[in-house]
């Protein structure tokens, strides 16, 4: 397993790129959110591996009037992507403006499903065409996001089987799964031909592995088990010292591959 660190949510108190190289230098492939604000030069002379970027800007994935601009916005974002090494765009099940559902919906409708399958397919075939997979990220609604339909894991999960693409994957939040649905090993067993990759935070609190209630330590041995080699990224904020937090997520998904040695 690769491990990253969502650079937006550690070190807040230095400069963007300083982060950056924090995180790089700790030993971590680094994940950013918008990246149009960012200084893409100073980001790519870091040195640094990006291991994936926010893959929209506008629209909702399940709404037929506003799909086609998270298609514009996603091709719009490529060449960004492209110059990064970013290999993995996440994009959302509906519209969020500052963390928060743009349009709030509470209940879902077939016209939701079936937009959100076919607009995923959309993008897994603009990702084919450069080399890029469109992951969707489940979210909870119970605290961080509510007012999005078809996000919990189990409704991502469904839309990208329907999709049915290769380059059109899930983003399973173990954070968001906790807060939703609970039960994340055998989420984890049921999604794994379909995740592109996996973020962590722990309940309460989304902060680093080891400060809440998750047993994270039993999701790494399962994942090391189904022979998952893909990235397991820190999407958490750091309830103290952010070095402290990196230690903290590497000691909980390296120590059961020390032990199997």
């Amino acid at each position: 397993m690769r491990l990253a660190v969502c650079a937006e949510m550690v070190y807040t108190d230095l400069p963007f790129v300083e982060r950056v190289r924090r995180i790089h230098e700790a030993g971590f492939d680094v994940e950013l959110w918008d990246s149009r604000s960012k200084d893409i030069q100073a980001l790519k002379a870091t040195g640094a591996v990006f291991s994936s970027m926010t893959g929209y800007t506008s629209g909702s994935l399940v709404d037929p009037d506003t799909c086609d601009d998270v298609v514009r916005t996603a091709e719009s974002l490529i060449p960004t992507a492209l110059e990064l090494g970013v290999s993995r765009m996440v994009v959302h099940p509906a519209e969020l403006v500052d963390g928060h559902a743009a349009r709030p919906a509470y209940r879902s409708t077939g016209r939701m499903w079936a937009t959100g399958a076919r607009t995923l397919e959309r993008l897994g075939n603009l990702g084919e065409r450069h080399s890029v997979t469109f992951c969707l990220e489940n979210l909870n609604t119970i605290l961080d996001h509510p007012g999005i339909p078809l996000a919990r894991a189990k409704d991502t999960l469904a839309l990208v089987e329907a999709a049915a693409h290769p380059h059109a994957k899930l983003m399973l939040d173990l954070y968001h799964a906790q807060m939703g649905e609970g039960n994340l090993i055998e989420l984890v067993r049921s999604a794994l031909p379909y995740i592109g990759e996996i973020q962590v935070a722990d309940v309460p609190g989304r902060c680093e592995p080891g400060a809440g209630e998750i047993n994270y330590a039993a999701v790494a041995k399962a994942l090391a088990e189904l022979g998952y080699q893909g990235t397991v990224g820190m999407e958490a904020w750091a309830k103290g010292d952010s070095d402290a937090a990196l230690e903290a997520f590497k000691t909980a998904f390296t120590v059961y591959a020390e032990e199997k040695l």
